[in-house]
């Protein structure tokens, strides 16, 4: 199977919230492909984050696909919603559906790509009855919704046994940096989700080359910087 060309999907819960049309603007900038949005219910994992109002004010901010991912309960109440704001793509996690099939056909129909998310611990079996008819793949790399997490490469095999059967798109979220980025795109992943790394880079272009192995680790902001703002993610991003 030929490997798919690396993308970039910097999340905006790194992004500076005051001036969130301008944050996107810069990862325009930097050479990112998507906007990559964490949408958070307080049920499903424990943090409360972003809701469709969101996705509808960054809509005109941008040409780039934006990424919705779905941590929540019941998504497909909420998926039309995030479709109507202008969300291109939306993957919500098979844990929380009875049915994934009819999600990502729900989703198909209402004119977006449809992706399917799986914590670390969730077996690929979960997702094969919808592999056919799926857009995209998100392995998470941390359990959703914790802090103080750091990437998990147990979950390597399993991106490499989904890539032996599955030609679409494999995302990974969850402590993605330079080096992680390396391992995961060799075990077949081809789409990078990372926060602070690239929002609190020095040079956010050479942070997103990095993810692609163009460029080495970029160098990172202190902390202390007022310009930039902590991962709310509830994982090292």
């Amino acid at each position: 199977m030929t490997p798919l060309p690396i993308l970039v999907a910097p999340s905006i819960l790194a992004a500076d919230f005051g001036h969130l049309a301008d944050e996107t603007k810069r990862m325009e900038l930097a050479g990112a492909d998507w906007i990559h949005v964490d949408v958070m219910d307080g049920h499903f994992v424990p943090n409360l984050t972003l809701g469709p109002q969101v996705v509808q004010s960054l809509r005109p901010a941008t040409t780039l696909t934006i990424d919705v991912h779905l941590m929540i309960d019941n998504p497909q109440q909420y998926i039309p919603e995030f479709i109507k704001a202008g969300a291109n793509r939306v993957t919500f996690h098979a844990e929380a559906v009875s049915d994934p099939l009819a999600v990502v056909r729900q989703i198909h129909s209402l004119g977006a790509l449809a992706g399917i998310a799986l914590r670390p611990q969730t077996a690929l079996e979960l997702l094969k009855p919808a592999l056919t008819e799926l857009d995209l793949a998100l392995m998470m790399t941390v359990n959703p919704g914790f802090g103080g997490q750091v990437f998990m490469p147990e979950v390597l095999p399993k991106i490499e046994t989904l890539r032996r059967i599955f030609s679409g798109h494999i995302q990974v979220d969850g402590g993605i940096n330079h080096a992680t980025a390396a391992s995961t795109a060799a075990a077949g992943a081809d789409v990078m989700v990372a926060g602070t790394y690239i929002f609190r880079a020095v040079d956010p272009k050479q942070a997103v080359l990095s993810l692609r192995g163009k460029a080495p680790a970029p160098e990172m902001k202190k902390s202390s910087d007022s310009s930039t703002q902590s991962n709310n993610k509830g994982y090292t991003a």
